[in-house]
């Protein structure tokens, strides 16, 4: 099922969406890669709704991507006496340990971590920021902080600091147990929640061992003081524009997404772009025109993807809210202006031979104005390093991996295409000629570039282009190198408009 745009769609799955037959219609709509909030789903729902994925990929003979998103440490309060308690702005409030009820005037923080790291002049904030308090002192009591945003404070309710280091791990204990459930499930992405320094990412890379991609979600102010080195760190990465907008001033979010998109475009890794994309269609059949605006933002900025959470997971259109995100993302993709916004990003140039191999093939596509560009990859790298200079024209990754297959479905414009490593020379041209023909990704006539390595299935050794035209059987034509008439010793591979080839 080839999509008529580039950038990916990411769907949250919940309640009205986990149903098999509405997730396939989920995946028809438009869904390239669908999350499970670990946060919301037990082991036994992870399995259920991993293995609904893999049966509609299997059904649409397409690479469906899986995202599990780890929930992180949470930071909560204590109970209250009478389950809440009003605090105005101006007074005094006080957090400690004791454990016991809590009034308007203290409660109790059941977190070490906090009173370990919290200073005089640090912001706490409570209730998604809806309530804001500075602390002015911390001594063996607790810690004393003058209310600046008041309001009820009530059981559970979350504590976010800004402006505090927390000497926590990205991964609780609860992480651990979910982590081991989706690698045991194949998840292909690990999204990794309260990453505040790169350490964070080095240490869930360990325990993951390449099993999984890691998306390092970026929400913290600490993270946005490391980002050169979590964007090294990293797989990819996700601009939790939720969490960031309460940790930081709302008005500088849209500036920091921006920032972080080009760097993480600028490594070549893929960056997806979340959070109230589309909030409204949650319980409404439109979305407003602000988020339209928003969705398209994105587009331009040549995000590798889009992400809906509440819209698809427990929204009343799940359905159509992805309809929508694809109708906007096709209509900016074809509009005059998109080439010049995605190119007006100067992308730096890689000192290594595969990169010049990727810049070299997207040079030569604009120059011959030739149709694709087919990337066999068994890692995938080749096929991000293609995808990292945007060409305009369909990209098309060849592997025989499943896995790398399914991690590609969130990169921007990758069409995968599940087929076996080549013979020889001759053999690779004649396969990319006729996938692309036959997949309708190129005409007798046009022009395909092709890239792999030498020799030829060995992982990490992109060293060759190749040009290739198309006769009118998908076989390159007497001009292309490697050319063999039909009638020759090597057979003609046919396949069917899938993404499925032998």
């Amino acid at each position: 099922m080839r999509r008529q745009r580039r950038v990916k769609i990411v769907a949250t799955l919940g309640p009205a969406s986990s149903a098999p037959d509405t997730l396939e219609r989920l995946f028809v709509a438009g869904a390239d890669v669908f999350r499970i909030n670990m946060s919301h789903t037990d082991a036994e729902m992870a399995h259920t709704l991993v293995r609904a994925v893999r049966d509609v990929a299997a059904k649409h003979r397409c690479s469906i991507g899986v995202l599990c998103d780890l929930q992180g440490p949470k930071f909560r309060l204590g109970e209250f006496e009478d389950g809440r308690a009003l605090v105005q702005a101006g007074e005094i409030f006080r957090f400690d340990q004791t454990g016991t009820a809590g009034t308007a005037q203290r409660v109790s923080l059941p977190h070490d971590a906090i009173f370990e790291s919290v200073e005089a002049g640090h912001m706490l904030l409570i209730d998604d920021g809806k309530l804001r308090m500075r602390v002015i002192e911390v001594n063996g009591r607790g810690v004393v902080a003058e209310v600046v945003t008041g309001g009820i404070l009530s059981n559970r309710k979350g504590i976010s600091l800004p402006d505090t280091l927390l000497p926590v791990s990205s991964l609780t204990e609860k992480d651990h147990v979910d982590l081991q459930t989706a690698l045991k499930l194949g998840a292909d992405w690990i999204a990794l929640s309260f990453v505040q320094r790169a350490e964070d990412i080095i240490e869930a890379k360990k325990i993951i061992d390449g099993r999984a991609a890691v998306l390092a979600k970026i929400e913290k102010p600490s993270a946005i003081e490391e980002i050169d080195d979590i964007i090294a760190a990293g797989d990819g990465f996700m601009v939790a524009r939720g969490d960031l907008g309460v940790e930081m001033p709302v008005e500088r979010v849209p500036g920091l997404q921006k920032q972080i998109t080009r760097k993480a475009r600028s490594a070549g890794k893929p960056i997806v772009v979340a959070t109230q994309m589309l909030e409204s269609m949650t319980s409404s059949p439109m979305p407003t025109r602000a988020e339209v605006s928003d969705v398209a933002t994105a587009v331009f900025d040549g995000a590798d993807a889009i992400m809906l959470s509440g819209e698809s997971a427990v929204g009343q259109y799940p359905v159509e809210t992805i309809e929508m995100m694809n109708r906007i993302a096709r209509e900016v993709e074809h509009d005059p202006s998109y080439d010049a916004f995605v190119h007006a990003i100067d992308i730096p140039k890689m000192p290594t031979g595969a990169d010049a191999i990727a810049a070299a093939a997207h040079a030569i596509s604009s120059t011959m104005k030739v149709a694709a560009i087919l990337c066999y990859t068994a890692t995938g790298s080749t096929a991000l390093r293609v995808a990292r200079e945007r060409p305009n024209l369909p990209v098309i990754g060849l592997t025989p991996i499943a896995r790398t297959a399914q991690r590609l479905a969130l990169v921007w414009g990758i069409e995968t295409v599940l087929t076996g490593d080549p013979d020889d020379l001759a053999h690779m041209v004649r396969k990319a000629t006729n996938i692309a023909y036959e997949g309708g990704f190129a005409k007798a006539g046009e022009g395909v570039v092709i890239i792999c390595g030498v020799p030829l299935g060995s992982p990490g050794a992109t060293n060759m282009i190749r040009l290739a035209f198309i006769d009118e059987h998908g076989l390159p034509d007497g001009h292309s190198p490697d050319y063999v008439p039909i009638g020759g010793k090597v057979p003609v591979e046919r396949r069917v408009p899938s993404k499925i080839a032998s």
